[in-house]
C-alpha cells in the first residue's frame, strides 16, 4: 500500500500566543488522533521537529553552505511529520481532514513516497 508522509506546517504566531496549558490540550489532540489512525492500521510513524529551526544546506557554484534557518521573520516552520498509508491520494487526503493541525491554523503538506 502506497505510503505518503504529512509534512506539518505550523504558524508561527498561532504557537507562540498558545499558553502552556493550552499547549498541553493541543499535544492530546494529537496524541488522540495519532491512536485512532493507529488503531486504524493507516499510522506508519511520525515525530515532532525541535523548535530550533535546524539548518539550510546549500551547495552553490561548488560552495558548500549551511545556515541556520528558517529566520525570526520566517511566518511559518516546519514542526513535524507523520507517515501514514493509504490506497490513494483520495484516501489519504480523507484520512487527513480531522488531523487536529489544520484546525490550529496549520497546513498539511501531503505527498507520496516513492517506492524503493
Amino acid at each position: 500500500m502506497p505510503q505518503y508522509i504529512m509534512i506539518l506546517h505550523d504558524d508561527v504566531a498561532a504557537l507562540a500566543a498558545m499558553s502552556p496549558d493550552e499547549m498541553q490540550r493541543v499535544i492530546a489532540r494529537y496524541k488522540d488522533w495519532s491512536d485512532k489512525m493507529g488503531a486504524a492500521g493507516k499510522l506508519v510513524g511520525g515525530e515532532k521537529l525541535r523548535d530550533d529551526g535546524g539548518k539550510q544546506l546549500t551547495l552553490t557554484k561548488g560552495k558548500f553552505a549551511v545556515r541556520d534557518g528558517p529566520y525570526a521573520e520566517a511566518k511559518e516552520i516546519v514542526g513535524g511529520y507523520f507517515l501514514i498509508q493509504a490506497k490513494d491520494y483520495s484516501e489519504a487526503t480523507r484520512l487527513c481532514e480531522d488531523c487536529p493541525h489544520l484546525a490550529l491554523g496549520g497546513r498539511i503538506e501531503l505527498r507520496e513516497i516513492e517506492p524503493t
